[in-house]
C-alpha cells in the first residue's frame, strides 16, 4: 500500500472532510466542533465541494473489504445518528386489514400496523391476481406532494405507480410517512420523524415477511422526493432490500429539506462522514436505478453521483447493477417516464411480467389505462366504520417508551 494511500486511511473519515479543498459547506460554518455530531440539510454543501468530498471519500478505499469498512461506519453512523442504534423491540403487529377491492389484475385492501406500541403503520396493500405464490414484493413510500383532495399515497400517480406494480405480479405496500394521510399520531416535522420514518420502513419489511406469501429474496423499493431519500436510506441499513429505485433524490450536494430527510446527524458525526450518494452506494453490489433529472439537485447525477456509485459496484465486478436513467428536461415528480423506466427495472431484476401491462403504441410501451383511481376516502384506513384503535398513542411518546425499554 502506498504511503498516500496508508495517510489517508489513518486521517479517518472526519479529518478527510476538514481537509476539503475548494468551496466550504454552502451558505454556512461549522455548526459544532469538527469531532461532534452536524446537521446536514438542504443545500449543506455546494456542488463543487460536494465534488471533492467524494473523490476524498473514493481515496479511502480501492477494495471490497475497504469499502465494506468505510460502509460499515457509515451505516452505523446514520443508525446512531438517527437513535436506532441499538433498535427498539420489535412489537406484534397487531394489524387492521378491511374494504378489499377488486380491480383489473390487482386488488386493494387498507392495512395498518403497530411498528411501536401504540403506533400504527398505515397504507394500502396491492396484491397481483395473477401469478403463484411466493410473489415478489415492493415498497413504496411517497415524498412530498401533495394533490387536490389528498396527497402523498392517495395521489393518482402513486395508484397508477403500486397498481400497475401489482399488475406485473408484486405484492405492492404504498404506505404514509409520518403526519400524513392516516399516520396523524404525530406531526411531520417532528424533531424525531427521521427515527420513526426509518423505523416504519424496517417494520414494513417485517410486515411484508409476515404474510407469508412473499418471496423475501425479491423484495425491492421505490420513492420519489421523500420517498427517494427514504429509498436509499431503507436500502443501506437492511440488507432485505435486494432492488432499489430512488427517484429524483440522490445528490451529494443537497441533503434534503425536511425533518423526516436530516433532522437527526445521520450524515456527520465524530464516527463518520457521509452525504447521500454515499449512502446510496452502500447498496452496492444489489440492482440500483437511479431516476435523475435536468431541473432539481439531481441535475448532476450522470457526471458526479453516478459515477461514483458506479465506482463501488465495479469493486464487486456488478458495474452493470446499477444504473442512471437522466431526464434532462424533466422536473422533480414521479412521472410517466420514470415510473416506465422503473417498471422495465423492476421487470428485469424481480422476475415480473412486464408483458401484461405492455402496449407499444402507449407511453415508453406502459399501458396503465388498466388501472381504477381511487378517491382518498377508499384508501383510508381509519374511518367511522374503522376507527383507530383506542390503544394508540401518540408518536413522540411511543418513540421515547420504546428507546427507554431497549
Amino acid at each position: 500500500m502506498s504511503q498516500k494511500r496508508t495517510f489517508h486511511r489513518l486521517l479517518g473519515p472526519v479529518l478527510m472532510a476538514i481537509l476539503l479543498v475548494g468551496v466550504p459547506p454552502h451558505g454556512k460554518g461549522q455548526q459544532e466542533s469538527a469531532g461532534g455530531p452536524e446537521l446536514c440539510q438542504g443545500n449543506y454543501l455546494s456542488e463543487l465541494a460536494a465534488k471533492h468530498q467524494l473523490a476524498e471519500f473514493a481515496r479511502g478505499y480501492s477494495s471490497v473489504a475497504e469499502w465494506k469498512a468505510h460502509a460499515g461506519r457509515v451505516r452505523k453512523g446514520i443508525l446512531r445518528g438517527a437513535g436506532l442504534l441499538p433498535p427498539p423491540k420489535k412489537c406484534a403487529f397487531n394489524p387492521v386489514v378491511h374494504s378489499r377491492r377488486d380491480y383489473d389484475g390487482y386488488s386493494v385492501e387498507n392495512v395498518a400496523f403497530e411498528s411501536l406500541p401504540g403506533f400504527f403503520v398505515t397504507g394500502n396493500l396491492y396484491r397481483p391476481k395473477l401469478g403463484k405464490p411466493p410473489f415478489a414484493a415492493i415498497l413504496c413510500p411517497h415524498g412530498h406532494f401533495t394533490y387536490p383532495g389528498g396527497g402523498g399515497r392517495f395521489r393518482p400517480d402513486m395508484q397508477l405507480r403500486c397498481a400497475t406494480l401489482a399488475r406485473l405480479g408484486a405484492v405492492v405496500f404504498s404506505y404514509d410517512m409520518v403526519g400524513w394521510g392516516d399516520s396523524t399520531q404525530t406531526t411531520h416535522d417532528h424533531p424525531r420523524v427521521l427515527a420513526l420514518q426509518t423505523w416504519n420502513s424496517i417494520r414494513c419489511l417485517d410486515f411484508l415477511e409476515s404474510l407469508g406469501d412473499v418471496d423475501m429474496k425479491r423484495v425491492g423499493i421505490t420513492g420519489a422526493s421523500g420517498g427517494g431519500t427514504q429509498t436509499f436510506l431503507l436500502t443501506a441499513v437492511d440488507d432485505r432490500v435486494a432492488v432499489s429505485v430512488p427517484v429524483v433524490m440522490v445528490s451529494a450536494h443537497f441533503f434534503g429539506g425536511c425533518n423526516c430527510e436530516s433532522g437527526l446527524p445521520i450524515h456527520r458525526s465524530e464516527f463518520h462522514v457521509t452525504n447521500n450518494a454515499d449512502i446510496a452506494a452502500l447498496a452496492a453490489p444489489r440492482p440500483q436505478l437511479l431516476l435523475s433529472c435536468g431541473e432539481d439537485w439531481t441535475k448532476n447525477t450522470p457526471r458526479v453521483e453516478f459515477p461514483y456509485i458506479q465506482n463501488v459496484y465495479r469493486l464487486f465486478g456488478a458495474a452493470d447493477s446499477v444504473e442512471n436513467v437522466h431526464l434532462a428536461d424533466e422536473g422533480h415528480d414521479y412521472g410517466p417516464s420514470k415510473r416506465a423506466a422503473a417498471l422495465k427495472f423492476f421487470a428485469r431484476h424481480l422476475g415480473l411480467d412486464l408483458s401484461r401491462v405492455a402496449n407499444p403504441a402507449s407511453l415508453e410501451g406502459i399501458d396503465e389505462s388498466g388501472v381504477t383511481i381511487e378517491r382518498p376516502d377508499r384508501l383510508r384506513v381509519f374511518d367511522d366504520s374503522h376507527p383507530r384503535p383506542s390503544r394508540a398513542i401518540r408518536g413522540d411518546e411511543a418513540i421515547t417508551a420504546a428507546l427507554q425499554a431497549r
